[in-house]
């Protein structure tokens, strides 16, 4: 039971992270009907955003006053989803307005989008010596911040993570569902021709929906460089597990995109781990591979994803 607890607190802190970077994925299928591969690499802008700015507040973490804490983790959320959202307001600016204005098919979006990534990622290699010896500063004491619950050791980060992914999840819809900007996504997603009949500006709302998603994704690549460190994939392997995600709940359904990452956090932490599993074939480095098998599973019963009623809406 302790193990299983183990488990499924570790699932669900993945899990979070997921779904906030599915939430971008969501958010631009559901107004442009287009894939935005290069969102992984907005969410690894986060990360690095929020590794700079924090870096120089406080160095390598070392003697940070317990007090400062709270502050710097509202600090690298709003650093990382400012630095995040910037990346994707000029992603949508160069790399896909253009082409909307000249009517390009859809596979031209898809090369731009490829292309745009791979230039953010070897550009963030460079500059931080391909992801080597560049830990997140250490300001707090894991050790000295965790408790029992269960039976399962949770880190109070763990915590932090979950609050707010459900806060910032909650917000976007109620943001999408309630107000003024969420309804003219909504419009924009339904029939855009139609929504800018009716007075909406199309180019601002899907500069502002690529904004959001950018933020959230940003908020998430803090809290992975936190928690996980960095690594030669850290744009790549969450943003396609977030992807996974995104289709899981259902591609350009909000919830659907919550439920999906939380869903794959939890599997890919629980199946190949779980102390009942004894098969010698079947073990941590099958991670990868089950969580995907399980998108493929579900796939088959449900090609639109779990809450896929809605596909293409963006709420």
């Amino acid at each position: 039971m302790t193990d299983f607890m183990n488990y499924l607190v570790l699932g669900l802190t993945r899990g979070s992270m997921y779904a906030l970077i599915a939430l971008g994925y969501t958010l631009v299928y559901g107004v442009l009907q287009l894939i935005n591969f290069a969102h992984s690499e907005v969410f690894m802008s986060g990360a690095f955003g929020s590794f700079i700015v924090i870096h120089a507040i406080v160095g390598t973490g070392a003697n940070t006053a317990s007090w400062a804490v709270p502050l710097l983790m509202l600090v690298g959320i709003v650093s990382g989803g400012l630095t995040a959202a910037g990346v994707a307001w000029t992603l949508e600016r160069v790399a896909y307005r253009p082409l909307r204005k000249r009517g390009a098919p859809k596979l031209a979006f898809l090369i731009s989008a490829i292309g745009a990534s791979f230039f953010l990622s070897q550009f963030a290699g460079k500059l931080f010596n391909r992801f080597q010896n560049t830990p997140f500063p250490a300001f707090y004491n894991e050790d000295s911040v965790a408790f029992h619950l269960f039976g399962a050791r949770v880190r109070v980060i763990q915590l932090v993570i979950m609050g707010s992914a459900v806060v910032m999840m909650v917000f976007l819809d109620r943001l999408v569902s309630q107000t003024k900007l969420g309804r003219g996504i909504r419009a924009v997603s339904e029939d855009a021709p139609t929504a800018a009949l009716m007075g909406i500006d199309i180019d601002k709302t899907i500069s502002r929906t690529f904004v959001i998603g950018g933020a959230l994704g940003g908020a998430a690549g803090f809290l992975f460089g936190l928690t996980l460190g960095f690594g030669n994939q850290m744009g790549f392997l969450p943003g396609v597990k977030a992807f996974a995600a995104a289709v899981l709940g259902g591609i350009g359904n909000i919830r659907g995109a919550m439920i999906g990452g939380l869903l794959l956090g939890v599997i890919e932490n629980l199946v190949p781990t779980a102390p009942w599993v004894s098969a010698p074939w079947i073990g941590t480095k099958w991670t990868d591979v089950v969580a995907f098998v399980v998108l493929v599973l579900v796939l088959m019963f449900r090609p639109t994803g779990i809450l896929g009623e809605r596909l293409g809406r963006a709420a």
